[in-house]
């Protein structure tokens, strides 16, 4: 009789996600700035000793041109395993790709032949807007009972952002996520304290406020997002606003801790309008029993709820104006423009991707509040056009952007193009684009494989990464090691 086990990269825990097998393909998000081709998936060869080790193995076309893909996801993952909405038996098997132009949700099946993905279904933006109210759809999860999507904001261009669901099995979007928005506008990344039956949502702009690139009356007006907002995850009612103050503008990529029983997380902040900075902070439960398990915790003031600290700064670098873009010449400065930021399974390593200063950052978040910098590797920037040891004497641009860790927590995969109206004000030349991969050591430090150096060819630029089997921002768990 056949028996019906999980899927087998579904994991109870972290601790066990972290030694599974090394992944052997990775998934790349392959764009057409201009629209003069459809955007595509890649597949990369990731298998050290392979013959096509770190090259395209495998390529999907969109069947529509415009679509700017972006952060995509799998269908499953071991949240799955959750014992209050429980689906073991489904599959990470499905790629759920989102056009955050193009308002167009991508489905692709994996299985038959990882290599070459088959496209199986497309939802049509009209669709979604009927059964969501949403567009631009931005970044996908997997929750234990459905799929879940952020959008920036409605069809006609304005707000509210949010987030809805899809349908495990017909991939059908079923409904806004939301009961209540509270004050709640702008949208752009969230994340799952399962184990606090707690949603975190951060905040960018709306799609008029993103889509022709960074307005810059908008930003110095400190109107894109600086704000977290906290949810009850089984009703999808507003609980708390954590204003970070409107100097800090777009609040953007969260990474919870792993470890479920962890009442905390952090969150990349792009710019400080003080004196452009980048900086990291943690968001935590302050008082009653799931407070944060780490040393410095700070007390609770009698209030208890949730708070947020700022526990990183990364300083701008002065700048020649000549160097820099029309956009930047006035503050005679580069900022570090922290874009993407990644949290190891074991809640050790913390990596920043500074797009604008050309530096991917590594820190120790043992104790969450206090942060080590263990690390910092060069390659590419506005003004420092670091190289890579595979293309001696060239001089690298864009700069670090999406980052993507291993399961276990060894190899950081990154790539350099942000958002295509976003690139060109950044870096106006154009973004020759790449993905790279880090060799890393969880006690700390890193360095790039010489061998690994994937260039897009001309008119393509890459970038959300998703790894075979996952990776380590791909699931969320609910049981501790």
């Amino acid at each position: 009789m056949a028996t019906l086990r999980p899927d087998p990269t579904f994991y109870p825990s972290a601790k066990q996600a972290s030694q599974a097998p090394p992944e052997e393909l990775a998934y790349l998000a392959m764009l057409s700035p201009n629209g003069s081709r459809p955007d595509a998936i890649g597949v990369v060869d990731v298998k050290p000793g392979s013959k096509s080790f770190g090259r395209l193995v495998g390529q999907l076309d969109m069947p529509n041109t415009g679509d700017e893909l972006h952060h995509f996801g799998w269908n499953a993952c071991s949240a799955s395993l959750c014992p209050w909405a429980a689906h073991p038996h489904v599959e990470r098997r499905y790629l759920v790709v989102p056009g955050i132009n193009s308002s167009r949700i991508h489905i692709l099946d994996t299985k038959s032949n990882p290599r070459r993905p088959e496209l199986v279904k497309v939802i049509e933006p009209a669709t979604l807007a009927k059964k969501t109210g949403y567009a631009s759809p931005h970044t996908v999860h997997c929750g234990p009972d459905g799929i879940y999507l952020s959008a920036l904001g409605a069809p006609d261009g304005g707000g509210p952002g949010g987030i809805f669901v899809l349908d495990h099995e017909s991939f059908e979007p079923k409904k806004a996520w939301e009961r209540d928005h509270g004050p709640q506008q702008l949208a752009y990344d969230f994340a799952w304290h399962l184990g606090h039956d707690t949603t975190i949502t951060s905040e960018w702009g709306t799609p008029s406020m993103v889509r022709n690139g960074l307005v810059p009356e908008l930003l110095l007006g400190g109107k894109y997002g600086n704000s977290l907002h906290i949810w009850d995850i089984r009703t999808g009612t507003h609980q708390q606003m954590l204003p970070l103050g409107d100097e800090y503008q777009m609040t953007l990529e969260l990474r919870p801790a792993r470890d479920p029983r962890k009442a905390y997380g952090f969150v990349g902040v792009v710019i400080s309008l003080k004196d452009l900075s980048s900086s990291v902070w943690v968001w935590f439960w302050d008082g009653g029993k799931d407070a944060p398990s780490a040393s410095s915790a700070p007390a609770s003031n009698g209030k208890g709820g949730w708070k947020a600290r700022k526990v990183i700064e990364i300083p701008a670098e002065p700048a020649d104006p000549a160097d820099l873009p029309p956009l930047l010449q006035g503050f005679k400065a580069v900022p570090p423009l922290v874009s993407d930021i990644n949290l190891s399974l074991d809640d050790r390593q913390l990596y920043v991707s500074c797009w604008g200063t050309g530096e991917l950052r590594q820190y120790d978040v043992t104790d969450p509040f206090q942060p080590r910098h263990t690390a910092t590797t060069q390659i590419g920037g506005i003004v420092r056009r670091a190289g890579h040891p595979a293309k001696p004497g060239k001089r690298l641009n864009g700069g670090p952007q999406m980052v993507e860790l291993s399961r276990d927590g060894r190899r950081v995969y990154l790539t350099n193009a942000l958002y295509s109206p976003w690139d060109e004000q950044f870096y106006p030349a154009g973004v020759e684009s790449w993905m790279v991969k880090f060799d890393t050591r969880p006690e700390g430090g890193m360095a790039l494989d010489s061998k690994f150096f994937l260039e897009m060819e001309q008119g393509l630029r890459c970038h959300q990464v998703r790894l075979q089997g996952g990776d380590a921002s791909s699931d969320s768990f609910c049981f501790s090691s």
